[in-house]
């Protein structure tokens, strides 16, 4: 059995990945732990586990962070996750497939942040120019 384990942010892991990683664990005899703020079905098997943790922001994240170990794997599609992991030695790839790496994970946190700026712009414009459509509307009435 190999001693490196796959480590699942399982709450938003589609479930078509999570059957794929449930075979793969079987076939290589590798640990798979999946972790998640919510009970998740997952086969019985000596070598799959579903941990629970508390319903709080980003409590599967900091778990999976504080028990992952370098040549781990974590699946992911939480780009903080993703960062932290790999300072820890991890391999990280988020359920697409995408390979997170030292080389592209900055750059990666990078564009998370700006389309984050960017949403929380597009929708304080947005609610600006409906209040002054209402308000445009208001004084043609009078």
């Amino acid at each position: 059995m190999i001693s490196n384990k796959i480590w699942v942010d399982a709450d938003a892991c589609p479930n078509a990945v999570k059957d794929m990683l449930f075979r793969a664990s079987e076939r290589k005899s590798i640990q798979l732990v999946l972790v998640a703020n919510q009970l998740i079905k997952v086969p019985i098997s000596p070598l799959i586990s579903m941990i629970r943790v508390s319903s709080g922001f980003d409590e599967a994240d900091n778990y999976i962070v504080e028990q992952v170990n370098s040549g781990d794997l974590v699946i992911t599609a939480d780009i903080p996750l993703a960062a932290d992991a790999i300072e820890k030695g991890a391999l990280v790839l988020n359920p697409r497939g995408t390979v997170y790496t030292t080389e592209n994970i900055k750059q990666t946190l990078t564009m998370r942040d700006f389309w984050k700026k960017c949403a929380v712009v597009g929708y304080t414009l947005v609610a600006l120019i409906v209040s002054l459509k209402r308000i445009n509307t208001r004084l043609r009435r009078h």
